[in-house]
This record gives structure tokens, C-alpha cells and sequence, in this order.
């Protein structure tokens, strides 16, 4: 009988320590920790759905559609049904028995980069086609919780026609995430990578919207707890011509090189053409790491903007703004006559003129007329770099001219300072020389040269180039007398009317403008024509540069003749 009730005692004391336990771990869950596990029930019943703002469209100035949005599909998730190997394996089988290449290290890849809380909805494969959107939801061994969503995707109906302008978007990547974590972006966004689409990323890319959604155990929606819909992103009309960014496209498409086209009284873009071109569709889609590492080491760089980012010695093209500062100085006159003997000679070095037997005497009109090289070897001598350099300074040579697009370069205004900086060695009489025809360490950009042509044209202005049609900038006053810039206007008229640019004056309007020809130490020289039309009225400038072309005359002259004569009637 006792050892009967010391076994009762025994388990009554078991009962009562049992019970104690019971009720300290209900007073934890219910009263010390009640608020944590009340969090984590809603939170079990909460699903927050981000869905992304479709982004502001793109036109040119005519209400061309450049940038738009399609419609797609993405296979949309949550982490919580996602948080095992074989979950993902199960997935990435059903993906790739689909013809959708996505393995294990990819999903767990998109589900790392986006996952900021475990009841937030992710993109878990995204730009699916309505087709096989359905082919996987009718998979018998699709995921059920996983569900499919429709998305936006950038579209660009020209192509590679202005992809160089526009850019593209693609997936935010996680260095842009967290530096622009304050910004509101969240993985998995697309963002503006390069072009246009960049420059006006704030304002193309809109506000996301969020929707709350009440879920049973199983993760199936019972009800909308809160919505805030997404808020489509600004329109942007963009200053360019697509007639005239066509054309500028199909007359460089044998060639490496660039076309600008622009106003010269506003500095709106009209024509940014680079070649060879490249199509900003499939990246803003999705390629492969193949694919991409083609695009990027292709040795004909179809990804630089050449427009704006490709730098050339300006060659005979800067005979121009030789005349403007040497005038300017009073180093020369309109009458100043020069003897031109088929070469200068300094020391034991000949710098020759592009014509052997020489031009004989000559103004600086008839030196721009048959772009006598002699004649700005003298001119630049007696000017001297630290004038060229200051009047350089000026006209904005050797600085970003401010066009609204990423990327572009400064090209180089180089004088003593820069050459010790770089060389460690003293500026010579015959660097001055080479300056004065545009060769040596002189380097601009095709867009630098337009505006120094436009300037020239609306008798010394320096515009602001711009492709948003709200971003013009009042220009900016030049120091030079009308009456020599004059002189200038009229050397570039006879150019073409009678000299070396004759071929750009074929195609029905007057047109005033320079021929270049670059010497190029890595193969045929480039060929340059800057010009301007009507000659006398002028309203827009044009300017080709063209890789290993040779000849300016030939072969850059009628690119800008044809482009002239198309703004002007059309």
C-alpha cells in the first residue's frame, strides 16, 4: 500500500509540474510574447503585392512612338513557398521541360536579390509570352503557388535605328539597389541603363503600386485588405526627327562614323546617328551572359555613341575656328594675303599642303575656299597657342557641350600645359602647326563640332544641344564682331559653292560648310564635312564624320548635303 501511494505522489507531483510548465508557456505565448505571435499569425495571413508602374512612353517630335510598353507575363512567388532545394529543383525541371533555361543557382539568385520580407510577392521568372504563360499553368505538376501575373515590358519599335539615343532598361542590379535604396526601387524593378532612358530615369519611371491580400493556410487569396494602384511614369517628347535619324542611319549604314543634325538657333537635336548600330530590344528583354559579352567585346563597338562619345581630330573642319580667333586677334586681316608654295618649312621638317604645286596667295576666304594647308600653318604661327587655346576655351572647344544623355566625352583642347601634364615635355612650333590644321593632340566630338558650326551660323551663339523638347537652355553670347565672323560665313559659302565641298551643294539647297580629312595612324584617313543650311538664312547644321572615308569631300560632303536638303523640305 505504500509503495502504491508513493507512485500516486509521484505522479500527482508529475501532473502538477506538467501543469506548471503548461501554464508558464501559455503565459510566454499569451501575455509576455503575445503581441510577437500575433504579428507572426497576420503576418501568415498577409501577402504584399508590389506590382510595378508602367513607364512613360517615349515619341519623337512628330508623335513617332519610339519607347512603349507591351504587355508579358511573369510567374510571380512567395519566399515562404520557396525556401527549399526542392522546391526550386521541382521548379527549375518544370521551367527547362518548357524551353525556359533557368536552373537552381539563377531562381535561388532572383529570390536572394529581391527578398525583403518572407510574405512580399516576388517575380520568380520573368517576360513570358501569353503562350507559355499557359503552357506552364497547365503543367499538372506546376507549383500551385506560384501564380502568374501580367507585367509591362519596353518595347522599342525603331530598333537599332535609335537605340544609340534612347538606351535601354533591364533588371536593377544589386550595386544600382543599394545606392539607391532611399529611391523606393526594389529587386527585380527595371531601371534606365543607358541613353535617354537613363538621363530621365525620375521621370520615366512612375510610382509602384501595392495591393494587401488576406490568404488561407494554403496561400489563396480570401480577400483585398488595401490597394494603392501604380502611377504610369511621364511622357517624353524627345526633339528628334526619325524621317531625318533614318536617313542619317541609312547613309552611314557602310560605314563606321556619325551624323548630327541639329537647330542652330535652339540646339535641338534633330538627327543622332551612330554606326554601326545595335538592336536595344533583346537586351531589354534578357540575353544571355553569351550574348552580352558579344555585344560588349564586338571590335566594331556598336554600343559607343560615336555622336557623342567617338573623338576625332577635327582636320580641315577646324579651319573655321582658326579663322574666327586669328581674325578676332587681329593676327590677320580679310585682306592679309599668304603665299602658299606647296609647303612650310621648319628646320629640317616640311609640312606640306594637301596640294602639292601650292595654292599661290590667298585671303582667308579663298583659303577656307580651297582649304589651303600653308595658310593656317602661317595663320596658327602668328596667332599663337595661347590665344588658339584661350579663343578654344571660348567657343566651348574641349568641353562637354551638355546634351542630355550619358557618356559623352569632353574630347581634348590640348595646349602646353596639357602636353607637360601628359608628355613631361615642352609645347614645340610645329604641335602649333599641326593645331592649325585640326591634327596633333586637337581631338572634338561630332557633337562639339555641330555646335561650333551652329555658333558660326547664327552669327555667335553657343547653344545647348538637347533631345527633350523642354530642355532648352538660352544660348550663351559669343565675344566676336559680326563683321569677321562674317568673313568666316563667306569663306564657307564659297567652300561649297565653288571649292572643296561642292558635292554636299547637289541636292537643291544653298548650303555653306568645311571638308576634313583626318589622318589616321591605324588606317585610311577619316573623312569630316560640317555644314549649315540655307547659306544665308541658316536653320539647321549638320555634321559627318566618317571612319577610314578618306575623303571629306567625296564621301562626308554629300551625307550633309543630302541630310540639309531633307530638313529643309521636309
Amino acid at each position: 500500500m505504500e509503495i502504491l501511494d508513493s507512485r500516486l505522489k509521484l505522479f500527482l507531483y508529475g501532473m502538477g509540474l506538467s501543469f506548471a510548465f503548461l501554464m508558464f508557456g501559455l503565459y510566454m505565448c499569451q501575455i509576455y510574447q503575445g503581441d510577437k505571435y500575433i504579428r507572426l499569425a497576420h503576418n501568415n495571413r498577409l501577402r504584399l503585392i508590389r506590382s510595378a508602374a508602367p513607364r512613360g512612353e517615349i515619341f519623337d517630335r512628330n508623335g513617332v512612338p519610339l519607347a512603349v510598353n507591351d504587355t508579358s507575363f511573369c510567374i510571380m512567388g512567395y519566399p515562404l513557398d520557396l525556401n527549399t532545394p526542392a522546391k526550386l529543383d521541382r521548379l527549375s525541371k518544370i521551367l527547362m521541360r518548357h524551353g525556359i533555361p533557368i536552373n537552381i543557382p539563377d531562381l535561388e539568385k532572383t529570390i536572394k536579390q529581391q527578398r525583403s520580407a518572407p510574405y512580399r510577392v516576388m517575380r520568380i521568372v520573368p517576360n513570358l509570352t501569353m503562350t507559355q504563360m499557359a503552357e506552364l499553368v497547365a503543367d499538372y505538376d506546376f507549383p500551385r503557388e506560384l501564380f502568374p501575373m501580367s507585367v509591362w515590358r519596353r518595347t522599342y519599335p525603331a530598333g537599332s535605328t535609335v537605340a544609340n539615343v534612347l538606351g535601354y532598361v533591364s533588371e536593377i542590379s544589386e550595386e544600382e539597389l543599394k545606392a539607391r535604396t532611399e529611391d523606393g526601387y526594389a529587386g527585380g524593378d527595371l531601371i534606365g541603363k543607358t541613353g535617354i532612358e537613363r538621363s530621365y530615369e525620375e521621370i520615366l519611371r512612375g510610382s509602384p503600386g501595392q495591393e494587401a491580400l488576406e490568404v488561407d493556410a494554403r496561400g489563396r487569396k480570401i480577400r483585398t485588405l488595401d490597394a494603392n494602384p501604380a502611377v504610369k511614369g511621364e511622357d517624353l517628347h524627345l526633339t528628334l526627327d526619325m524621317g531625318a535619324q533614318k536617313l542619317a542611319v541609312e547613309l552611314l549604314s557602310n560605314w563606321k562614323g556619325a551624323i548630327v543634325a541639329m537647330d542652330v538657333h535652339t540646339g535641338e537635336v534633330l538627327a543622332l546617328a551612330s554606326s554601326p548600330v545595335y538592336d536595344n530590344n533583346p537586351i531589354a528583354w534578357g540575353v544571355s551572359a553569351r550574348e552580352w559579352r558579344d555585344i560588349v567585346f564586338d571590335p566594331n563597338r556598336p554600343m559607343l555613341d560615336r555622336a557623342i562619345a567617338g573623338v576625332y581630330p577635327p582636320a580641315s573642319t577646324f579651319k573655321a575656328f582658326m579663322s574666327i580667333a586669328a581674325l578676332e586677334e587681329d593676327c590677320i586681316t580679310p585682306s592679309t594675303m599668304i603665299a602658299c608654295r606647296g609647303g612650310l618649312r621648319m628646320g629640317s621638317h616640311l609640312f606640306k599642303c594637301w596640294k602639292h604645286s601650292g595654292h599661290g596667295s590667298l585671303n582667308v576666304m579663298g583659303a577656307l575656299q580651297h582649304s589651303c594647308d600653308v595658310f593656317f600653318y602661317q595663320t596658327g604661327l602668328r596667332t599663337g597657342i595661347d590665344r588658339l587655346v584661350k579663343w578654344g576655351t571660348i567657343l566651348g572647344l574641349g568641353q562637354l557641350t551638355g546634351i542630355d544623355l550619358p557618356g559623352e566625352s569632353s574630347g581634348n583642347m590640348a595646349g602646353p600645359d596639357w602636353k607637360m601634364r601628359r608628355f613631361k615635355s615642352q609645347w614645340a612650333s610645329g604641335d602649333t602647326v599641326n593645331y592649325s590644321i585640326g591634327q596633333g593632340y586637337m581631338l572634338m566630338t561630332p557633337i562639339q563640332i555641330a555646335r561650333l558650326y551652329a555658333a558660326i551660323a547664327n552669327n555667335g551663339s553657343l547653344v545647348t544641344p538637347h533631345l527633350n523638347k523642354k530642355g532648352y537652355k538660352t544660348p550663351k553670347k559669343l565675344p566676336v564682331t559680326p563683321k569677321k565672323l562674317a568673313i568666316v560665313q563667306q569663306g564657307l559659302e564659297r567652300v561649297v559653292s565653288i571649292g572643296t565641298g561642292s558635292r554636299a551643294g547637289r541636292f537643291g539647297v544653298s548650303i555653306a560648310g568645311k571638308t576634313g580629312t583626318a589622318q589616321n595612324s591605324h588606317g585610311d584617313d577619316h573623312a569630316l564635312f560640317a555644314g549649315y543650311a540655307p547659306a544665308d538664312n541658316p536653320k539647321y547644321v549638320a555634321v559627318a564624320v566618317v571612319e577610314n572615308g578618306k575623303h571629306g569631300s567625296s564621301v562626308a560632303a554629300p551625307m550633309v548635303g543630302e541630310m540639309l536638303a531633307y530638313l529643309l523640305t521636309h
